[in-house]
């Protein structure tokens, strides 16, 4: 049971999100969830118990189920989660049985969104819009050459080893940061990252640039 197995609809609902580590033992098996609890109250970790007793996947990563927000999880586990005080123990019970958690960290949620072409367009007039968000180009460099626009900063996929370790020195995690590649793929895959890294307010170009040629600007060339 990993963590989609939580999902029950959309993600959002929430502005906080939760690193989550648990363990989780059959319904009947609740005389063992309470001695692993007294041994976690005496000092042992929650992840290297989960390593030998969980029966949930996660037992794999320690019982890490991740970063969660509210509308993830079922709501027995989400009750728990969100009311749990940070590093405390506590345990609940939902349909897939009997969980000991632990609620590791905190932090405020993240937007990843995808914005279309003709809406970049109508934000690109606005030249306090350049001055006070973030625009990345992932494409390399003989693309760039093709086909490019104005104001964006080119950071090549193929380059990621180079620059991606110092992101967060580079741009700004709090500032609204727009991401585009040629069809949409690549840029939606550095977003997702930016957001794994603190990027509070991210954005994909849907479709990339070719959409924007295709769709707003014809005198970009496609190709």
């Amino acid at each position: 049971m990993h963590l989609t197995a939580f999902t029950t609809g959309s993600s959002s609902g929430g502005d906080r999100e939760l690193l989550v580590q648990h363990l989780l033992v059959k319904e009947n098996d609740l005389n063992l969830l309470v001695e692993l609890q007294k041994r976690v109250a005496g000092g042992e970790d929650l992840s290297d118990l989960a390593v030998e007793y969980s029966i949930c996947p996660s037992k794999e990563e320690g019982g890490v189920l991740g970063w969660v927000r509210k509308g993830q999880m079922v709501p027995e586990f989400e009750e728990a989660a969100f009311s749990a005080p940070l590093n405390k123990v506590v345990r609940c019970k939902t349909k897939f049985g009997w969980h000991l958690l632990q609620v590791v960290s905190e932090r405020e949620g993240s937007l990843l969104g995808e914005v279309q072409p003709s809406e970049l367009h109508e934000r690109l007039q606005d030249p306090n819009f350049t001055e006070t968000v973030q625009l990345i180009d992932v494409r390399e460099p003989e693309e760039i050459a093709k086909a490019s626009l104005p104001s964006f900063q080119v950071l090549p996929l193929q380059q990621f080893g180079t620059w991606g370790p110092e992101i967060t020195t580079k741009f700004d995690p709090n500032n609204d940061t727009y991401v585009m590649c040629h069809h949409g793929m690549r840029s939606m895959q550095v977003a997702r990252w930016l957001q794994s890294q603190g990027f509070k307010r991210v954005f994909n170009v849907a479709g990339g640039i070719h959409s924007y040629a295709v769709n707003v600007d014809p005198s970009i060339p496609t190709y």
